[in-house]
């Protein structure tokens, strides 16, 4: 995608696909390319947990064939879809900014970002998966507690290390 002259706004003001305005400054331009789109810090925090628990999963992966969203922990067999969403991309309750540079194109940016997941969410549920989104400042081990509890929920059976932990009846 190439950067738009200054002022070649799309003419409804909303961002549009192949339009980018241009960057506020080098550092900002820098900042947004060094993002990763996986492996994270929180995303493998996480996945180190649920390794350690004995659960076993799939990264980056399209959980349903043919649809262009991609989870960053797949559980296959329990159909549970596991997304780590940044505070900034997605827009987070607790932690969400609005960059002052180019308001009105970022504002649309991460609305429609914000929409894209609650579809998601919908697409997954309707095809039977059960998703569960960890916000990057969530301490590691309660996501991990999250994950595991749906993991377990759908699971036909619970992985090795949980079963050999529960002493049974």
């Amino acid at each position: 995608m190439t950067t738009s002259p200054p002022g070649a706004e799309p003419p409804d003001g909303r961002a549009s696909r192949g339009y980018r305005p241009p960057p506020s400054s080098a550092v900002a331009r820098d900042r947004f390319r060094a993002q990763k789109r996986r492996d994270t810090a929180p995303e493998l925090a996480l996945r180190r947990l649920l390794h350690a628990r004995g659960l076993r999963y799939r990264v980056d992966t399209a959980p349903v064939p043919g649809v262009r969203r991609r989870a960053d922990v797949v559980f296959t067999r329990a159909r549970v879809a596991v997304f780590v969403d940044g505070c900034f991309w997605h827009s987070c309750p607790l932690h969400a900014t609005s960059p002052k540079a180019n308001a009105a194109w970022w504002r649309t940016k991460l609305d429609t970002t914000v929409q894209r997941d609650r579809d998601t969410d919908a697409s997954l549920a309707e095809a039977g998966w059960l998703v569960v989104r960890v916000w990057e400042h969530e301490p590691p081990t309660e996501a991990a507690d999250r994950v595991a509890n749906a993991y377990t929920s759908r699971a036909a059976r619970p992985p090795r290390a949980i079963r050999a932990a529960d002493p049974g009846p």
